[in-house]
């Protein structure tokens, strides 16, 4: 049996967040359904309070996914990371970070990419020959780079 696996990162800003990390991992940003989206709204399901514009389409407010670009068309992906409002700002470390494996592309490079993005540079780190770099994205959840 092979598992699928959809990550959920709690946030304050879902679209703009799911941007970042879609861009970041060159992933593409899950599109949403403004017909369907209409559909909720027009059966009693939904609000108008419970959308926003995002980039000039109808959206819902509070979550934003993004996939590899070529599961967008698959009905369950198998790899899947989904962005969802939270109230609180993040307050501690993560439990649980992502290594970005860079496949050979210069790590002082892609730190200098992130930041000029909105990552934070945390520190540097190493354990043998094997160093990486801790960032955080624009929302302070932890993550490195190698």
């Amino acid at each position: 049996m092979t598992l699928n696996i959809q990550m959920a990162v709690d946030c304050k800003n879902p679209h703009e967040l799911a941007d970042w990390w879609a861009e970041t991992l060159e992933w593409a940003v899950e599109p949403q359904d403004e017909v369907f989206i209409h559909s909720m709204i027009d059966q009693g399901f939904a609000t108008e309070t419970d959308t926003t514009m995002h980039h000039g389409k109808l959206v819902w407010r509070v979550g934003a996914a993004i996939r590899p670009p070529e599961e967008l068309g698959a009905k369950s992906p198998a790899r899947r990371i989904l962005f969802q409002t939270v109230p609180e700002e993040k307050t501690i470390k993560n439990r649980v970070h992502w290594d970005v494996r860079l496949a050979g592309a210069d790590k002082d490079a892609v730190r200098a990419a992130l930041v000029a993005r909105g990552a934070t540079f945390l520190w540097t780190a190493n354990q043998g020959p094997h160093s990486w770099h801790t960032m955080a994205d624009p929302e302070g959840n932890e993550f490195c780079i190698s």
